[in-house]
This record gives structure tokens, sequence and C-alpha cells, in this order.
């Protein structure tokens, strides 16, 4: 089973188990935070949920597993002809994931 889930305005598929880079949130080392599904696909011959009253039983549980820095990236203005170089670095800040459960069913608290 899976879920697309949308974590600060990006959407990402996640099972159960997996381990996800997201862009920087407010939430300590080791809390518990709920996602938000935007789509649920169960195993088996479940049928796809898309509705939003179906998916308020969805519920996506995450632990933050730590903070970290991604890769830097070199930004490089250039126009030739004219002597006009400009070169900026910037390295994300990002928080990983661990997918703890996925589940259907309670009153979607």
């Amino acid at each position: 089973m899976y879920a697309i889930v949308k974590v600060g305005g990006k959407q990402y598929r996640v099972e159960e188990g997996d381990s996800l880079l997201v862009d920087r949130m407010h939430e300590d080392e080791g809390a518990k935070v709920a996602l938000q599904p935007l789509l649920f696909r169960p195993d088996g011959e479940g049928e796809t949920v898309f509705a939003a009253g179906d998916l308020g039983k969805v519920q996506v549980r995450a632990t933050v597993t730590g903070h970290e820095r991604g890769k830097k990236l070199h930004v490089l203005k250039f126009k030739p002809k004219r002597g006009y170089k400009r070169r900026q670095g910037h390295r994300s800040e990002l928080t990983r994931l661990e997918i703890g459960e996925i589940r259907v069913g309670g009153d979607g608290s």
C-alpha cells in the first residue's frame, strides 16, 4: 500500500518504512507528525481513494529523524564581452522523515 502526501507544498509517494527528505520543518527531532494524504492505494483489490471525505479517514504518520543540509549548488551569472561574472552558492535546509504507518479508519484524528 502507498499514499501520495503533501509536505511543504510538494507531493511525495510514500510507503511504510520509507525515509523522506523534505524542506525544513519546525518540529524537533523525534517529534511525530501527521502528513496530509492526497491519494491512497491499498494492497489487493481495494479501490484507490481520491475523494476528500474518504481521505479524511486515511492517516499517514511520520517521525522526524533529523535535520540536514542539502548538497551545495553553484549559481553563475555571466554576460559575454562585458566582464560581468557573479558566483553564488546555496545549500537547502532539509528535514528527514521516517514514515511510520499508513492506516485507514478511525475518526481521522
